[in-house]
Order: C-alpha cells, then structure tokens, then sequence
C-alpha cells in the first residue's frame, strides 16, 4: 500500500510539472468552488426543517396567543420566532393546523395567504399566472380538506370567471367539491363539521359565497343543505341531552361510591338503579323588580348610617273637595209655562239635604329595573335511585387461630348482616350527596341484601388450596434436598474413610514387602551373593538414601513436607 500511494504521488508531481499556470489557475478555482458548495450545503442541512404555518407574522399578541394555545390543545411541535412567525414541524402538521384554524375562525383577519405570489417570474404571461393561481387554489384546497380526520378522499374543481368591466357582467365563482368519508366517520349526519368545510373552501376561494358551493359524497347526495338536515340536527341534539343525563348520572355515581365504598368496602355496595329525569326545555324568564329611591347617601366617614330612602316620588297630584249642605231653591220659567228643571230634580224641589263630594288623583314614580333571567340548559325532574349493601363474612377460627374448614376443605364462614341504624346513615348520607327533594317527588331507597358470593369464595378456596399444596410441595422438596445433602456428606465421609484405610494398607503392603526386599538383600550380602537390581529398585534405594539424608541433615523442613502431606489428606 505504502508502495502504492508512493507511486501514486510521484505521478501527481510529473502531472503538475508538465501544466502550465492557467492550467494550475483553473484547478485551484474548482477546487475553491467545491469546497464552498460543500460548505454552503452542510451549512443549509443542519439548519432546523420547520414550516411556516401562516405565511406572514402575526402582530396581534391576541390572535398569536389563541393560536399557540390551539396548538398546544392538538400537541403540535411548534416554534415562534422573533418576528412572531409561528413554524411547525412538518407540512403535514402545518396542513391540518391550517383547517383548523380556518374552521374556527382564528385565523387573524389581516393575514395575507397569498404572500408566495408576490414573486414576479419574466418567463410566465398573465394568463399563465391566473390558472397556476388557481391550480395552486385547488390543490392547496385539496390538501386543506383531505388533512381532516373524516375525510378519505376529495376531488376540487373551481370555476374561477375572468373579471369583466362591469359589475352586472360578472359571473360569480362557483365550487364543486366531491367527499369520500372515511369508514365508521359521522361526517354524513354531523352539521357542524360539513359547516366547517364550506367556511374552509369560502377562506381559501375569494369571492366565493355559500349558494356557489355543492358538496356531495361518492353517491352524489349533497351534503351542504341544511334545510334537510333538521332531522339529523334534532337527533343530535336528542343524542346530546341522552349523552348529559348519562355523565350526569354517572357523576353521581361516582360521588356515592367514592363515599360508601371507603365505609363499608370496595365490593359490598352497589347501586341497582339512578335513573335522572332532566328537564331540556328552553326557559328564559322576565321579570320586573322596584326598589325604594334613594334620597340622602350613607356618608362612608361617620359610624352610623344616614341613608334616607322612600318608597316613591309623587310626580304629580290633583285634589278635588265639593261640599253641599241645606235647601235648595229650584226657579220657575214665566208665569203659565213649565219650567225647565228635569224631572229627576224636580222631585227634590224644596228639600232638605246634604251633599259631599271628594277626588284625590296622584301619580308616584317609583325605581325600577327588568331581569332577564335564562334558565339552566337543563333541570332536574325527579330522581329515583336504588341502591343495596351486603353485610360481612367472617372466617371462623379455632382458639389456636387456625382457620377452620368444612368435610369438603373450604373455609368455614359466618355472615354478619348490615345495622338497620347503618342503613339509615347510608340513605341520610345518599340523599344529601343527590340533593333529596320530597317537593320534587325523589324517590332513594337502601336496603340490605346479601350478595351471591359463590364464585369469589370458590376462587379463595382454591387459592387457599394452591397455597397450601405450593407450602407443601416446598417443604418437601426442602426435606428432598436436605436428605439428598445430607446422603452425599455421608458418602463422602464414608469414601475418604475407605480411600483413607485402602492407602494405609497398601502402603503397609508396600513396607512389608520393601522390608522383605531389604531383609533379603542384607541376607544375600552377608553369604557374599551378588544381587542384580533392577532400575525401579535401584532408583527406589537412591530415593530412599537420598530422602534419608535429607531428613538428617534439614530435619525442620521434612517435618513441614510431612505435616502438608496429613493436611492435604
């Protein structure tokens, strides 16, 4: 390799001896050019990757807030820079946000959604400009309504006219917009999400009104006319009040158990039947209140109160007193003629009497003030609840405190039922919880029942049984293997015995017949015979001279080898 890379460098400076300087010139430029692309995309690529969700900078901090806390209720990513543009993470979350915000009117009413046409292109005519608009209209709008959560597919065609001189030759823009729901979706009966998707098409199509627009399914049924859509807004609302007596129901539920059931156990009340009747109906009440008119003000720096109040102010009054009393005289006309007294009074001619005549006519201007009162959108009826709780089992003990059990091995129980006075508690407490009404007509109703708990002590049993078959089974395997322990230490002791007796009688054997050997060599020495060793024997006498030796002349050192010889064995 080091050969290689020789070779390779001296071929580079042949190469670079035979050019010229232009030639040098250029090499250097390329090379100069490469390295700053390279600089330039290593410096682009490491920037963050995010997408603008409005194409311009909120200034409102108002709108900025709804908008940032519409993003953290979806748990989108997002970021805000210094010139309060608001980035998200991908283009798929910035497409879904925008539908979003469109069909719930947070989009700020100054923003410009057509800033990326601005860019002036020489290459392109006005007419190309005008349906690339449009295409980019379409298509956005596509993305806009496919980016929903009950939309499967769609398909936009948009007819934009071409803008007359006239106001009365303008032909309006017209939107037709085909949806495929997505399975188990209630696009179909839900008003207020295909109101969302009109108030969608008419942000991003200008001059677009709600006549203009059709929106029809994949069966061609529109889905955008409201007047057919009664039904299905009377079935939701129906659908809402069933879903409000259920969570209301539910609440109470909860707020019983949550109280019995830290009383008299997790599994020993239980609620037979709540049954809620709620009122929907619509009530709005108006009604008018008078008050007395101040005169004087309490004045805030004396101790006592000076207010002056009075129940009226008269604005006007008209009195009227007529008194008559005595004779009266009723004049005649001309001698010979009748007078012209009315008959009625010329009964009373020359009468003694009395006449009195009394009015008092005043006006009082008093303070008033109307209250519109809007009623609850619903109203409890009458509530009916049932509710039972089961008493106490106890396992039955022997005086040693072992638990007892039946001929079949179950536990031995004993039922304690529930107090008549805890009974009466419970319901005073459940009527407190649900508000009790006897003027509403509320019915609550607590009894003792005993619950059927067969199939939990058929699992206690069984569980006790498995306890004491698992504390069995250990205890013997315990035993087991203390015994088998116990076997082994026996048999090793036994074997070393053994090993320890067969060693000691052959290295008897051995000495026998070692003392033997001598006692015959020592023999054949005496009478002068010469004895031919073997090499294991001459070497076992070499051994033996030679440990002889030793053991006289280092004699500490032989009784050390000697004792790690026993300690070994």
């Amino acid at each position: 390799m080091n050969e290689w890379f020789k070779k390779l460098i001296e071929q580079f400076k042949n190469l670079w001896a035979k050019w010229s300087v232009t030639q040098k010139i250029i090499l250097f430029s390329i090379t100069g050019v490469v390295l700053i692309a390279f600089i330039l995309i290593i410096s682009f690529s490491a920037s963050p990757s995010m997408v603008q969700l409005i194409g311009a900078p909120i200034r409102d901090e108002a709108d900025l807030s709804r908008i940032v806390t519409r993003l953290d209720q979806e748990g989108a990513r997002y970021q805000v820079t210094a010139e309060n543009r608001v980035l998200v993470a991908d283009e798929d979350t910035a497409k879904k946000m925008r539908a979003i915000l469109i069909r719930e009117d947070l989009i700020p009413a100054k923003t410009d959604p057509w800033a990326i046409f601005d860019i002036e292109r020489w290459t392109l005519t006005d007419f190309e400009r005008d349906v690339n608009l449009q295409r980019a209209i379409t298509r956005n709008l596509e993305q806009h309504i496919l980016a929903l959560d009950d939309v499967d597919a769609v398909s936009v065609t948009l007819v934009v006219p071409k803008k007359e001189l006239f106001v009365e030759d303008q032909e309006e823009v017209t939107a037709s917009i085909i949806l495929t729901p997505r399975p188990f979706s209630d696009l179909l009966e839900n008003r207020k999400k295909i109101e969302g998707i009109v108030k969608v098409i008419k942000f991003a199509v200008a001059g677009l009104i709600d006549d203009n627009i059709v929106i029809t399914d994949q069966n061609g049924i529109q889905l955008n006319i409201y007047d057919e859509l009664r039904d299905v807004d009377r079935i939701e609302i129906a659908r809402r009040e069933i879903k409000t007596k259920k969570d209301l129901e539910q609440q109470y539920k909860r707020e019983i158990f949550s109280a019995l059931r830290q009383i008299f156990g997790q599994d020993r009340v239980q609620i037979i039947k709540l049954d809620i009747d709620l009122d929907m109906s619509k009530k709005t009440i108006n009604t008018e209140e008078h008050f007395p008119v101040t005169m004087k003000k309490d004045n805030p720096r004396t101790p006592f109160d000076e207010t002056q109040v009075v129940p009226s102010i008269t604005l006007s009054k008209e009195t009227i007193d007529e008194s008559f009393k005595g004779t009266g005289f009723n004049p005649e006309g001309p001698p010979g003629q009748e007078g012209q007294t009315p008959p009625a009074y010329k009964d009373l001619s020359n009468l003694v009497g009395e006449y009195k005549k009394a009015s008092l006519i005043q006006n009082e201007v008093v303070n008033k003030t109307n209250v519109i009162e809007e009623k609850s959108p619903w109203r409890i009826n009458r509530i009916s609840l049932g509710l039972a709780i089961d008493g106490m089992w106890k396992r039955k003990h022997d005086e040693k405190g072992n638990i007892l059990f039946e001929a079949d091995g179950s536990i031995q129980r004993e039922y304690i039922p529930v107090a008549d006075e805890n009974l009466a508690k419970a319901e005073a407490l459940i009527k407190d919880a649900v508000g009790y009404s006897q003027d509403r007509g509320d019915s609550v109703t607590v009894e003792h029942l005993q619950f059927d708990r067969t199939l939990q002590f058929t699992q206690e049993d069984a569980e006790l049984r498995r306890q004491r078959q698992l504390r069995n089974t250990i205890l013997s395997i315990i035993i087991g293997v203390g015994a088998i322990l116990v076997a082994a230490i026996v048999f090793r002791l036994i074997s070393k015995e053994m090993e320890r007796r067969r060693r000691l009688r052959e290295e008897e054997l051995a000495r026998q017949h070692q003392a033997m050997r001598e006692a015959a060599l020592r023999r054949a020495e005496e009478e002068g015979i010469e004895v031919e060793l073997s090499v294991e024997d001459r070497a076992r006498l070499e051994m033996q001279e030679n440990a002889i030796n030793m053991a006289r002349e280092h004699p500490e050192d032989v009784a050390q080898l000697i004792r790690t010889w026993l300690l070994e064995e």
